[in-house]
């Protein structure tokens, strides 16, 4: 009868221990709870898209997670697309972006992450220092209000210009308070900024249209973040949805995706480490 008994103990602490074992993978599969969603991301330039593609592969096979990517070739058009709700999330666009597009079009687009800031980067075919830029010289610049405004504030730290203090983030032409070298100032869309090279004296170009175009920010002749604690943080990058969808559990997951190390480390290599992954910067208040 003790050997009976014996044996019983053996096979229960057997069953209990395989119960142990299966119990998490159990768990493991609960935890899965938007196995099977599908969620519409709007990008913009071709190294994004390469980024995303890398937190869709993520996405996909740590949660079951779809993200089925857009790529656009403007600013604008994917604002458009999540107010129409054809798309559910974005990942390009700054606050000052956000907050412009929204009063200009009764917008609702809701920031709900940080994700990385771009150094601004003055280019030039001709000239070798913002310095050696001639009286009278041109210079392109991008002509959405947001990246108008940290555009001359680039020029501004460039040492180029001078613009009013109490304007911020949102300055435009009329804003320059100084022009000591009469610089004609040429507004042209964000993405064709490095095509207009030939025609200017030097061009303000966003990092991805630039590494879009085959060029580093070691080729600017000056960028605004050689100081990253000089650029206002109101200019990183965010995951952005509709601000009825900010509480949203799946969107809120995808940007807990973005926000890992390794997607990091993926930015740092897409971006040539010339892109600053800014995850633990709390997003404004102003824009939220």
């Amino acid at each position: 009868m003790k050997h009976i008994k014996r044996v019983f103990g053996i096979v229960l602490s057997i069953l209990l221990v395989s119960g142990q074992w299966l119990l998490p993978a159990a768990s493991a599969e609960e935890t899965k709870e938007f196995e099977g969603e599908t969620v519409i991301v709007g990008v913009v330039s071709d190294t994004g898209l390469e980024l995303w593609e890398y937190v869709a592969e993520k996405a996909l096979e740590e949660e079951g997670i779809t993200l089925e990517l857009v790529l656009f070739n403007d600013y604008n058009q994917p604002n458009v697309a999540l107010q129409n709700g054809s798309l559910d999330m974005s990942g390009f666009q700054g606050h000052p972006f956000i907050k412009s597009w929204n009063e200009d079009n009764d917008g609702t687009v809701y920031a709900i992450a940080n994700t990385i800031l771009m150094p601004l980067g003055l280019y030039s075919e001709k000239y070798a220092s913002p310095d050696d830029i001639p009286e009278g010289g041109s210079i392109a610049l991008p002509n959405d209000p947001s990246t108008l405004g940290r555009a001359l504030l680039a020029l501004e730290i460039a040492g180029l210009i001078e613009v009013d203090d109490e304007v911020g983030i949102y300055a435009d032409e009329e804003d320059i308070t100084a022009n000591p070298k009469n610089l004609e100032m040429v507004l042209v869309e964000p993405n064709f900024a490095a095509l207009s090279l030939p025609d200017v004296d030097a061009a303000l170009i966003n990092t991805n249209f630039a590494n879009d175009a085959g060029l580093s920010i070691n080729d600017a002749i000056f960028n605004d973040a050689e100081d990253v604690g000089k650029v206002n943080p109101m200019y990183i990058n965010t995951i952005t949805t509709l601000e009825e969808n900010k509480d949203n559990p799946l969107y809120l997951k995808i940007a807990e995706i973005y926000q890992t190390d390794d997607v990091e480390e993926k930015i740092h290599e897409v971006y040539n480490g010339e892109t600053y992954p800014m995850f633990d910067v709390p997003l404004p208040e102003l824009e939220n």
